[in-house]
């Protein structure tokens, strides 16, 4: 048996419709139904229900972006780094393998090749002279692995709130015990919902051009769940699509597979954009996936993923809400 905590979560949604289509026992844990940042309460629980294994998929998300953590640090705080290191303690003294959803965010830009087969780091890609050696020679761009330090966390200021809390839960918990750390990167799919990439981008009054990697939702938990299936070590996994994509070229593929009814307007540039918009910097970078893939596990490249999810669009209920005038 499995038990989820963050059920009630966009991932942890995600995870439990996964786990209902594998028809994988699983218990769907909300603080409603039990508070697991007490640990006491959570060691009692799961020394009671014995579960083979533990998702992580709860914490505090940003909405509609980053700029509101900053202004909710104490929550954020709670949830993204107190949290954890509750559950790493509680499966540790219970001998219980668990995984943690992370975020890719902790990262900023790239490596970029330089002379001599040397590497250097370029936190900021949308430098003109990066922009064109992307979109001409995107094989001299590397993403970051799973052995590369963060760069964009409470140590390699400046960062936001959110991505110090994602890195300092890492920093804690990493090589404890039986555990896996997941990393995904804005994530999108076919279904239009808050927080999915695709559904941010067609309601932002204008949008924010960079170069990222990304995450299809349901293929993230699909790959994290056959990791623990093929008992694959445990450790970090930069878990995203191979590749990385333009914010524009993002929009260039919703305008020609959904023809939305709008224009849609961009950010002049960076200073435009932390001018009049975003109260806090961004993570913008890209990931390396290879430890995944080297194990069997597939994700589908960056832009066939996307192109699959455009055309499989189901719109959301006009009730849905959204907020938010920049990719956060």
């Amino acid at each position: 048996m499995i038990l989820l905590l963050g059920a009630s979560g966009y991932v942890g949604q995600a995870f439990s419709s996964e786990l209902r289509r594998r028809r994988w026992p699983f218990i769907p844990l909300t603080r409603k139904a039990i508070d697991y940042t007490s640990f006491h309460i959570l060691f009692d629980y799961v020394r009671k229900m014995r579960p083979e294994f533990i998702i992580n998929a709860a914490g505090y998300a940003p909405n509609p972006n980053v700029d509101a953590c900053e202004l909710a640090r104490e929550e954020v705080l709670c949830g993204n780094a107190l949290l954890p290191q509750t559950i790493a303690r509680v499966c540790l003294l219970n001998n219980t393998p668990w995984g943690h959803v992370s975020s890719g965010c902790i990262y900023v830009g790239a490596k970029v090749a330089a002379e001599w087969g040397r590497m250097r780091i370029e936190r900021d890609l949308n430098q003109p002279e990066i922009r064109r050696l992307f979109a001409e020679h995107p094989e001299k761009i590397y993403g970051f692995t799973e052995w590369d330090e963060p760069n964009f966390s409470f140590r390699h200021a400046p960062c936001n709130f959110y991505s110090g809390t994602k890195a300092l839960a890492e920093e804690a918990i990493r090589g404890v015990g039986q555990s896996y750390i997941w990393r995904p990167r804005m994530p999108f799919n076919e279904y239009d919902e808050t927080r999915n990439l695709l559904s941010k981008l067609q309601h932002y009054a204008r949008v924010y051009d960079n170069v990222n990697s990304i995450s299809h939702l349901d293929e993230f938990v699909r790959a994290c769940l056959e990791l623990w299936e093929r008992q694959a070590p445990f450790g970090i996994y930069n878990v995203v699509n191979p590749g990385a994509v333009t914010t524009r070229r993002i929009v260039e593929m919703i305008q020609r597979i959904l023809k939305p009814d709008r224009r849609f307007e961009f950010w002049k540039n960076d200073e435009e954009f932390y001018r009049c918009q975003a109260k806090t910097p961004r993570s913008n970078c890209i990931l390396d996936a290879s430890k995944l893939l080297s194990l069997g596990v597939r994700m589908r490249p960056v832009e066939e993923a996307l192109e699959d999810a455009l055309k499989r669009w189901q719109t959301a209920s006009p009730s849905a809400k959204f907020a938010g005038a920049g990719v956060h």
